[in-house]
């Protein structure tokens, strides 16, 4: 009897093992040749990837700046310049070339967004020993005339909103430059339109009178030549 549960054990064992072979080798086998396909194609994608970052590059290279390591200064000079306000603008510039009704073939138009800064103030390097005197207890102050300092773009705030080009024209390379010339001019009138000369000097005899007053001048008197 124990030989006999014996056999039986080993022949369910034997089924057991071909069932096991029987059902788990396609998978063994799927898997295998899962494998090797993905090591066979790697090589391949990598190469294709490399390719295609190659090709990239190719079409669209990176700019490569180089400044020439001979740096000539032309004047240095002492500035004494008291900036008193300073105006941020924007505007919108049209440029265009214009081709009347064959625009869509040959036209050129770009709309272009400026930010702009100017800078107004006092240059007191232009005071001498004569636009200050005492009279009367009380210090008389000549004030040069206000100017301009800077009016510039800012330019990483400024951008070219939108661009129609002809379809049998090549877009002008000069056409954004013209634009920003034209955009920093007109930051500069619409600053000066707005009365930045004349609040510039309002804040620079504010500012000048406190600091007068606190080297102990109990009156301050701004004058100016056209007075």
């Amino acid at each position: 009897m124990k030989r006999n549960g014996m056999s039986w054990l080993i022949l369910v064992a034997m089924i057991v093992l071909i069932l096991g072979i029987f059902f788990g080798l396609p998978y063994l086998m799927r898997q295998l040749m899962q494998d090797t396909t993905e090591a066979a194609i790697a090589p391949l994608t990598e190469a294709n990837a490399q390719i295609k970052t190659e090709v990239a590059q190719f079409l669209h290279p990176t700019p490569t700046i180089l400044p020439d390591p001979v740096t000539i200064i032309h004047e240095v000079r002492s500035l004494a310049k008291l900036e008193c306000i300073q105006y941020s603008v924007e505007k919108v510039i049209t440029a265009e070339i214009a081709q009347g009704q064959f625009d869509f073939l040959f036209g050129d138009k770009l709309l272009f967004v400026a930010h702009g800064v100017v800078i107004a103030g006092v240059d007191l390097g232009k005071m001498t020993t004569q636009n200050m005197w005492l009279e009367d207890g009380a210090l008389y102050v000549n004030l040069p005339e206000t100017e301009v300092f800077v009016a510039t773009l800012d330019n990483e705030n400024s951008y070219v909103y939108e661009r129609d080009t002809g379809i049998l024209r090549k877009s002008d390379t000069n056409l954004e430059t013209q634009a920003r010339q034209v955009a920093e001019q007109k930051i500069l009138e619409a600053a000066l339109a707005d009365g930045i000369l004349d609040q510039a000097n309002i804040n620079a005899e504010a500012y000048l009178e406190r600091l007068f007053r606190s080297l102990g001048y109990k009156e301050v008197i701004f004058i100016h030549s056209a007075e």
